[in-house]
């Protein structure tokens, strides 16, 4: 896992050679080609092609919405803010994963060039509500606090994370099983569960106000975000594929129902979450569609794992289909690239 040591040789690397998890063999991570896994390299040219940055998006509409005391009522300001409160600091806590973790122990090259894209990706993301709470004058102590003072944040965040501790042991070996696992287990709980599941209660909630052509601002950054966020989870998941097809040995039957139980709990945290933040319905939104709605998600991630559907709910909210429909999404992504080179406005 650590950087391989250069020798003095003739002999050169094979696509063959390559491995997603090389484990100290003497294979030199610096060499990106010949590029044997094409889908990654595939990965960071979408995300190259969709580059934004949050400044390029006016806020004045939704600084204006924000400041008249009759735009929004108690309820919808309590869900913004929850859903700020969120983001605010989970970006942050998916690129800490992202450079401690994952990428020490992903040692091929074609995958650890997406892996230095997405880690720019989150922080653009994190400047993106940095910028959005700065905007709108939120109380910033508050917003990037808001994961240790609300228990249902608290809960998503301490969970999803809570196998990350374990990748970052100098002593983890994934040579081994119980290694390997261990490095699995926590991509599932980074790609899976927080981009996967955990993000998509607050996209919804917040494209909702899009519509209506409230907060543009925000929700023009919001629907980037969910963008780049789908394009983490798809690569996420191919990757965990990967390791699994090439390591067969490590995805046993026991090791299967373990991350089924991983994810029912996730939406579990994520449903008690929805519940806080909408303590009663708004904007055609209430805890049972949301509920339909995280269950109907975890399906189709449960499908990507090569997993049973654990639900069978539908999409209850059938206008995310254009914008998240997950059959569609890279079609999505190659027909709407512009917005991201021009910063062009959204419509909704």
């Amino acid at each position: 896992m650590a950087i391989s040591k250069i020798q003095m040789t003739k002999e050169r690397i094979t696509a063959d050679n390559k491995r997603i998890l090389n484990n100290g063999r003497m294979v030199d991570c610096n060499q990106l080609v010949p590029i044997k896994y094409q889908w990654a390299w595939n990965y960071y040219l979408d995300g190259c092609a969709n580059h934004w940055m949050p400044t390029e998006v006016p806020m004045q509409r939704d600084i204006e919405q924000w400041k008249n005391p009759d735009a929004f009522t108690v309820d919808e300001r309590h869900l913004i803010k929850r859903v700020l409160g969120f983001f605010a600091t989970a970006e942050s806590l998916v690129g800490n994963n992202l450079v401690l973790a994952v990428y020490r122990c992903i040692d091929n090259p074609e995958c650890r060039q997406y892996l230095l894209r997405q880690s720019f990706e989150e922080a653009i993301h994190i400047h993106a509500f940095q910028y959005i709470v700065q905007s709108l004058s939120l109380d910033e102590g508050e917003m990037f606090n808001m994961y240790r003072e609300v228990e249902a944040i608290y809960n998503k965040d301490e969970y999803a994370m809570s196998c990350t501790n374990s990748v970052l042991d100098p002593s983890l070996d994934t040579n081994t099983k119980e290694g390997l696992q261990t490095l699995l287990k926590n991509m599932v709980g980074l790609y899976v569960i927080t981009e996967g599941i955990f993000f998509y209660g607050g996209f919804v909630t917040m494209l909702s106000f899009g519509r209506q052509n409230r907060l543009p601002g925000t929700c023009e950054q919001i629907q980037y975000i969910l963008r780049d966020e789908s394009i983490h989870m798809n690569f996420g998941i191919e990757l965990i594929n990967a390791i699994r097809d090439e390591n067969p040995g490590a995805w046993d039957k026991d090791f299967e129902q373990e991350i089924i139980k991983f994810i029912i709990n996730a939406v579990e945290l994520e449903c008690a979450y929805c519940k806080e933040c909408l303590p009663q319905g708004v904007l055609g939104l209430n805890t049972n569609l949301l509920r339909e709605y995280v269950q109907y998600l975890a399906d189709r991630r449960f499908e990507r794992l090569r997993l049973p559907k654990q639900y069978g709910s539908n999409n209850p909210f059938p206008w995310m289909s254009e914008v998240i429909d997950l059959k569609k999404e890279k079609n999505f992504f190659e027909t709407r690239v512009t917005e991201y080179q021009t910063g062009g406005a959204l419509e909704w």
